[in-house]
């Protein structure tokens, strides 16, 4: 194909990607199924369909599916238990020593629980909590801040760390299940300690005051636990086709992006998907630093 003609479908496929989302409800509802589209489209316009990356786009997306799937399950019947131990912590613990452990224990290990599964035993542990809205806001921010840092250390993580190892796997990185944990940890670990101390700081001594807020009791249906499992394995598996796709874009112009201005270029993930985005951007062909 012309690589005119090749880029500027590519391109618009990539913008539609970015774009709809935002602009049409049916799509945010509906975005895994929407993305995987995506993926057929983008593959078909770079001619990229193999066996090999059909096969990867299969498998690859299983690990982070089945850590959701049983970490979701083990929370399930641990709901309880796990409001019943934050009490007893609690009684024990100053309030900032508690909150400096719990945003540097799931930051740390949202990498091998995933992030979705670190975020619910967030919410529930808040909600355990009795602490003044102001103060849990801050909390639950820096503390899904730790989370989504964290969890890129390993491909279960989150898809952005799946798809991320899954690119990389060929030459010349050869990327294994500690491959960005070994790439990343000097940054990923001190932000993580970082993060807890401002939380720490900023939640302050424990207050009681009127605009305390609580979070419903209701316990997650086990259907709902595999429905989100099963969305988390079809958005891999359309991010890795969509990678596959993009492949030809990163090879004519994603390399040649000076690295600090992809730095502030992916500064927009702080709105768009994140996996996404590594999706479109991240290959072999780009270095290390």
């Amino acid at each position: 194909m012309n690589p005119l003609w090749l880029s500027s479908g590519l391109g618009l496929v990539f913008v539609v990607v970015l774009a709809a989302p935002f602009l049409n409800r049916k799509v945010e509802t509906n975005l895994e199924i929407f993305l995987l589209a995506m993926g057929v489209v983008a593959m078909t316009i770079s001619a990229a369909w193999s066996l090999a990356l059909v096969e990867e786009a299969l498998l690859e997306p299983m690990k982070i599916t089945l850590a959701v799937l049983l970490a979701g399950i083990v929370f399930h019947f641990l709901r309880h238990r796990i409001r019943a131990g934050v009490h007893g912590v609690v009684r024990r613990l100053s309030l900032r020593t508690f909150v400096f452990s719990l945003v540097l224990l799931l930051g740390l290990v949202s990498s091998v629980i995933s992030a979705i599964i670190a975020a619910l035993v967030l919410v529930e542990v808040v909600s355990a909590l009795d602490m003044p809205r102001r103060q849990v806001v801050r909390l639950v921010i820096l503390a899904c801040f730790a989370i989504g840092l964290g969890a890129v250390l390993t491909p279960l993580g989150e898809p952005l760390s799946t798809i991320a190892t899954a690119k990389l796997q060929g030459e010349p990185y050869r990327a294994d299940f500690f491959f960005l944990a070994r790439t990343l940890w000097q940054f990923v670990v001190p932000g993580v300690i970082v993060l807890s101390m401002a939380a720490a700081l900023l939640v302050g001594r424990r207050q009681r005051d009127r605009a305390r807020t609580e979070t419903a009791d209701r316990p997650e249906e086990l259907s709902h636990v595999a429905v989100r499992a099963g969305k988390v394995y079809l958005f891999v598996m359309a991010l890795i086709l969509l990678g596959g796709g993009f492949k030809p874009l990163i090879d004519l112009y994603v390399v040649h992006i000076p690295a600090q201005a992809l730095y502030w270029v992916n500064s927009t993930s702080a709105i768009l998907d994140n996996a996404t985005l590594a999706a479109a951007e991240i290959g072999p062909s780009l270095s290390e630093l």
